[in-house]
């Protein structure tokens, strides 16, 4: 098997899937003949050409909204938003019709529409390039949300994302795009949405994560053991539907909690998450649920990105915090 990073995982996956399916296409901002900001669309537009590889206007509104009318249609659109921080023209198009329609229309409609975009920070990019913004499309019925963590999740999520009949939003953590390499199987695979993966098997306590936070989590983790402290790390993969199994498992197992991710706090999947674990694991609790999170803030500029986002050092004082109670 291929050795690749998240960047190749997702370009293989988008080969595989246009030469497999010809309603697949792809709609966005200099995904044609540049091949994307990140090159994650690179040498589709030569194989397949402009009519299924499409540079639209900067208007993310009309790219959502057009995609959504192609789903409808019969087609498989693959929408990219160029970064999260652009999305926000677009939200209506996802809440008011995407994640919609398939009640609207009594389940005679559905909208297999994946949109992708890159999210978070670590990159040093100019404001409204690393947001994440999750939470507000997790709060939305009808999509489904899904961050993968590794170039193999990447690859199978993506092809479960376009397969699924419904709307999926595709957040690929900046900061993971090209570091590290791993195994990636040739040909069609998938991951199931809705299945979060144990990253790290544990007992002493519990850290949940998505995205670029699992590699911050496991590198944490990894300190601990050192230590003789056993770490159990939780990638989600899918933020909506939430795997509240696998949340409750892993916490009645171990007894503590800790749960990380970049955005802000209020509001943030982080209080979700707690309030499951008190639904499915409260007996078992040893401590209280502790959060490790961005600020309630606007992401700041690329000088402050350090202070702003979570790092070992935070996340090992709250982990500290709740091994002592």
């Amino acid at each position: 098997m291929a050795q690749l990073n998240m960047v190749q995982a997702l370009n293989t996956a988008l080969h595989e899937l246009f030469a497999a399916d010809p309603r697949v296409l792809l709609m966005g901002e200099d995904v044609g003949k540049n091949g994307g900001v990140f090159r994650v669309s690179e040498g589709l537009f030569d194989q397949f050409g402009g009519t299924r590889v499409i540079d639209t206007p900067l208007a993310e509104s009309g790219i959502i909204g057009t995609a959504i009318g192609l789903a409808v249609g019969g087609m498989r659109p693959i929408a990219e938003i160029q970064f999260m921080g652009f999305l926000y023209p677009g939200l209506d198009q996802l809440f008011s019709h995407a994640g919609r329609l398939r009640a609207r229309s009594m389940e005679r409609v559905t909208v297999p529409l994946v949109v992708r975009m890159p999210y978070g920070g670590g990159i040093r990019a100019p404001e409204q390039h690393a947001d994440s913004a999750e939470a507000y499309l997790t709060h939305t019925p009808g999509l489904k949300v899904v961050v993968p963590s590794t170039p193999y999740d990447a690859k199978g999520l993506l092809y479960a994302a376009v397969e699924d009949p419904d709307p999926v939003i595709f957040l690929e953590p900046i900061r993971m795009y090209r570091l590290g390499r791993m195994e990636v199987p040739e040909g069609r695979f998938t991951v199931p949405i809705g299945q979060a993966r144990i990253a790290r098997e544990g007992q002493d306590l519990t850290l949940i994560s998505w995205g670029a936070m699992t590699h911050l989590a496991l590198t944490v983790a990894e300190d601990w053991a050192s230590r003789g402290i056993s770490i159990e790390v939780l990638d989600m993969r899918t933020l909506a539907p939430l795997d509240r199994e696998a949340i409750g498992r892993s916490v009645a197992k171990t007894g503590r909690c800790v749960i990380v991710h970049e955005a802000p706090r209020t509001g943030g999947l982080a209080g979700e998450i707690t309030a499951l674990i008190m639904e499915t694991a409260f007996w078992s609790l040893k401590a209280p649920v502790a959060r490790v999170t961005g600020f309630d803030v606007p992401y700041p500029a690329y000088a402050w990105e350090d202070f702003y986002m979570p790092n070992a050092e935070r996340l090992t004082k709250a982990i500290v915090d709740t091994l002592k109670d």
